[in-house]
């Protein structure tokens, strides 16, 4: 007997491989083969939910509200959250500029991955550049190596130390694990450390306890051809719960700048596990790993030199970048008292890039150890130690161009650290001020120091004002001291040029001024609003240091190098504000204005620089989400957003409109409807830069079915 199931774009056969359909995702025969077997799914899944809702309401599941209109205002401002303090702490009682996107947020936006749904929080910016990868910052300095941003998820760094920026095409889980997604704008070095310059994305997913029984979610659509996952959670003991999943998908291609098809088709695979045991009334522990393998097309135009000195010619190459990787991670954390805790945590993660000119094999390990106590009544002291050890091994990429080398080619960097932080009540529930700094000794520039000083009034319970002082840096990346490559800007590549890393390249370093605001004038409407100075020194540029001569009449090859040649000021203000107009109608709005004002320092700096850096972020940006629950358990969602024009990469400012029909036709049962892009059938988001090659982001649409038993 021949079987073959056909879930999210692939085959798995009686023999139990599992194959790709052949030819693209649009191929009608493969369309078919996904038509019949989700229609069969689907009546499948109908009729176990039929069977379901003839057993006594008691035994049935219950799944998770979906009502964002019920939940109050005063309970969206009391929400707790960790990243600002590292400890818990209501919303309403921060002394940062912070966005909470929710589980339920995330599921009724129809995002399909963690990047996508980032879009919700005011202040950031995220342009997706093609299928798989995008750049994202909080206020300014957006690129695809943007290195200002630091992410974690559930406590584990995700940054990659070659660029101190993130690869976002690798940062996932089952999106329906992810409690919530904490997101700080502005400095977080005083507790997480160097490269928290501009802000802090903290990725936290559920307790296994409240992930229990059987979840199977999947879809397709025209760009999303083809999704799933599957997920059980259990118990091994008393207090003691686990949880397993596994998810693919596949995504079609968008098209490049002249409407041909990009060849940046996106697949991947992953799995993972988690487990909590609270071993006692004091006592948690944590287990989690991950591991996932994929591939993601790309295209890239490089410069490629055969023998030295020139010619030297541009040569444009596509195909795919295999990427896989994975990770474990451990904590424990005791309780002393309601009012003093410690926790320790350790992560291992491995990182396996094979670009069409690059390859990296990255080894990574963390330990983490905090400790919070009161002194006395009016004080709570943190304090906290850390060491990591990353090993990289760099070469050449799958096209053996040679036009991306480092010396050396594998290097082992060290950091540690310690913070201390004193939390000092001035005047009770009213005043509070908080004072600490974080130390840290890296390989690269020796000992930082990354002091903050904050201040909270509350006048009453329904209002806040917040101002602090920061000092955080950046440090320096692999690539920054140890990279050779050859560049030139198009159209013809010529003169050709050689830029190499510089080992007396300093950290980037940053004075931030904050003031912020919360209220909650009326009972249906919350208010925040966060304002800044940023103070910038010795930003990174390229700088021209000498050149080589050619034979005649080829140009001679111009030599640069990384230096620190730059200063500048950013300021702006963030507005977030949520309505509720009726019991069953949400509003939420969020405005972001960004000036930037970038000064060269040194006269060798290429020229347009400064220009360059103030034109590559939007200065306005505007979003506007509605959910709005109807009758019979229908859900109609919405979001606008406006994103103003970028000048540096020569992209247009436009107006992205996605929307979401929900139904739970049964307690246990969702099925959506998601349209995104629906003004437009394409637009550009992000313009091309070193190793980028933009597309148009194309509009697309999927359904998706997710059953809980």
């Amino acid at each position: 007997m021949n079987l073959r199931f056909v879930f999210g774009g692939g085959a798995l056969c009686s023999e139990g491989h599992l194959r790709p359909l052949a030819g693209k995702a649009r191929d009608q025969q493969a369309w078919r083969f996904r038509s019949v077997t989700w229609a069969g799914l689907l009546a499948a899944c109908l009729f176990q939910m039929t069977a379901k809702c003839a057993e006594p309401e008691a035994k049935q599941k219950a799944a998770p509200s979906g009502d964002l209109t019920e939940i109050p205002i005063e309970e969206l401002m009391n929400i707790e959250v960790v990243s600002p303090g590292r400890t818990p702490q209501k919303v309403s009682q921060t002394t940062a500029a912070v966005a909470v996107i929710t589980q339920e947020e995330i599921r009724r936006s129809g995002a399909r991955t963690i990047a996508e749904a980032l879009r919700m929080a005011p202040g950031l910016d995220v342009a997706r550049i093609d299928s798989s990868r995008w750049a994202i910052s909080s206020r300014g300095f957006n690129d695809f190596f943007a290195n200002k941003l630091l992410v974690l998820m559930d406590g584990r760094s995700v940054y990659t130390p070659l660029f101190s920026g993130v690869f976002w095409d690798v940062q996932d889980t089952l999106l329906e694990d992810i409690d919530r997604i904490e997101v700080i704008r502005g400095p977080g070095a005083t507790l997480w450390g160097a490269n928290a310059v501009n802000g802090v994305i903290n990725i936290i997913t559920k307790n296994s306890r409240n992930t229990q029984g059987a979840l199977i979610t999947g879809g397709a659509g025209n760009e999303e051809t083809g999704f799933g996952g599957i997920r059980y959670g259990g118990k091994l003991g008393e207090n003691a719960y686990y949880r397993a999943y596994v998810k693919y998908f596949n995504h079609d291609d968008f098209v490049d700048l002249t409407g041909k098809d990009g060849a940046d088709e996106w697949q991947m695979w992953r799995t993972g596990f988690r487990t909590d045991w609270k071993v006692s009334e004091t006592d948690a522990l944590r287990l989690q790993g991950d591991y996932y393998t994929g591939a993601a097309g790309q295209q890239v135009t490089v410069l490629v030199q055969p023998t030295f000195p020139p010619p030297v010619f541009a040569r444009t190459l596509s195909g795919s970048a295999d990427v896989s990787g994975g990770n474990v991670l451990a904590s424990w954390k005791h309780d002393f008292s309601d009012t003093s805790d410690m926790g320790l945590q350790m992560y291992y993660d491995r990182t396996d890039r094979r670009d069409r000119v690059h390859e990296e094999g990255r080894d990574t390990y963390d330990l983490d150890f905090q400790h919070r106590f009161g002194l006395g009544e009016r004080q709570e002291i943190l304090w906290g130690l850390g060491y990591r050890y990353t090993q990289d091994h760099l070469r050449d990429g799958k096209d053996g161009t040679g036009s991306i080398l480092f010396e050396p080619d594998s290097r082992g960097v060290q950091l540690y650290s310690s913070f201390l932080q004193d939390e000092i009540t001035l005047w009770p529930d009213r005043l509070k001020f908080t004072v600490g700094s974080k130390f840290e000794h890296n390989d690269y520039t020796g000992f930082e120091v990354q002091p903050n000083a904050r201040l909270l009034w509350t006048p009453d319970e329904k209002q806040s004002i917040w101002a602090a002082v920061s000092r955080a840096v950046r440090t320096p990346a692999r690539f920054e001291h140890n990279l050779m490559t050859w560049f030139a800007q198009p159209p013809n590549f010529l003169p050709p040029a050689i830029l190499t890393g510089n080992s007396d390249f300093e950290s980037e370093k940053l004075i931030a001024y904050e003031l912020g605001y919360r209220v909650q004038p009326l009972r249906r409407v919350s208010f925040d609003v966060a304002g800044f100075y940023n103070v910038y020194d010795d930003l990174r540029i390229i700088a021209p240091f000498g050149s080589i001569p050619s034979p005649p009449p080829l140009p001679a090859t111009t030599l640069y190098q990384v230096e620190n040649g730059m200063k500048g000021e950013t300021y702006g203000i963030e507005i977030a504000t949520t309505w509720n107009p009726t019991d069953f109608w949400k509003l939420s709005a969020g405005y972001t204005f960004l000036e930037m004002q970038m000064h060269r320092t040194q006269a060798t700096v290429t020229p347009g620089t400064a220009e360059y850096l103030e034109g590559e972020s939007p200065q306005h940006q505007f979003q506007l989400r509605s959910y709005l629950d109807l009758p019979h358990h229908v859900q109609l969602d919405s979001a606008a957003y406006y994103v103003d024009n970028l000048p540096a990469r020569h992209v247009e400012n436009y107006i992205r409109w996605d929307g979401r029909l929900g139904w739970q036709p049964v307690t246990n049962f969702d099925i959506s409807f998601v349209v995104q892009n629906i003004l437009d059938d394409r637009h550009q988001e992000f313009g091309p830069g070193f190793l980028v090659t933009p597309m148009q982001i194309e509009r697309s649409y999927f359904v998706q079915l997710t059953w809980r038993f």
